[in-house]
């Protein structure tokens, strides 16, 4: 009876332990986007220099399994740039000059840039609290920084070898359009939280022309 009652608690806590390992994996796999696919090469060569690169990080230690969309609003454009998942890494390639990224997820925030030809720029997405979920920010890889998020910083290099290149997909683009007025509601809202920062808050949010990676110190 002893023997029995043991096998059988070894059994349950076996089939616990197998159920654990699934939903781990279901977890993991939540983490990546069904929008997204890896890169091809095309995507990873260095950008023609007529054209500025700004290549959007997330490290996988940021954020969880919450994603969070990315665009371009220069202009009077919005244009979907891709997800960011845990891990990843989505490369933007511009025209050089004045230049305004979102991310948005249960609200948006916003970087500016200036940008020069030829140029590759880091900017880092990252979580911050919400009221129902993780919100996200974006903050540029600079020269020098008071915060993590310079090339003085030596993990800046590990999180880049470690995130893997993804790229929008057909469906992304669908996503965007069938969620657009949702995407420029949050992004008209929250653009009048963003024009009330001050100067030495936007400088600190902003890609200056020096904080590329070819000029890191």
């Amino acid at each position: 009876m002893r023997r029995a009652a043991v096998r059988t608690h070894g059994e349950k806590c076996m089939k616990v332990l197998k159920m654990l390992a699934i939903l781990s994996f279901l977890f993991l796999q939540g983490c990546a986007s069904s929008l997204m696919k890896p890169a091809d090469g095309s995507v990873l060569v260095a950008p023609p220099g007529e054209n500025s690169r700004v290549v959007f990080l997330r490290p996988s230690s940021f954020g969880g399994a919450i994603q969070a969309s990315l665009f371009d609003i220069t202009g009077d454009e919005t244009r979907f740039i891709g997800v960011s998942s845990t891990g990843t890494q989505v490369v933007h390639d511009v025209a050089p000059g004045r230049h305004r990224f979102m991310v948005v997820s249960e609200a948006a925030d916003f970087m500016e840039a200036e940008l020069s030809p030829g140029q590759t720029y880091y900017a880092v997405v990252t979580p911050r609290m919400g009221a129902w979920k993780a919100r996200f920010s974006l903050w540029p890889i600079k020269a020098a920084s008071e915060n993590e998020f310079n090339w003085r910083n030596a993990d800046v290099a590990k999180w880049i070898a470690n995130a893997r290149h993804v790229q929008n997909t057909p469906e992304g683009e669908a996503w965007f359009n069938a969620n657009r007025a949702s995407i420029i509601e949050k992004q008209v809202d929250y653009l009048v939280v963003w024009n009330k920062k001050s100067a030495a808050d936007l400088a600190q949010r902003t890609l200056a022309p020096g904080d590329a990676f070819a000029a890191k110190p």
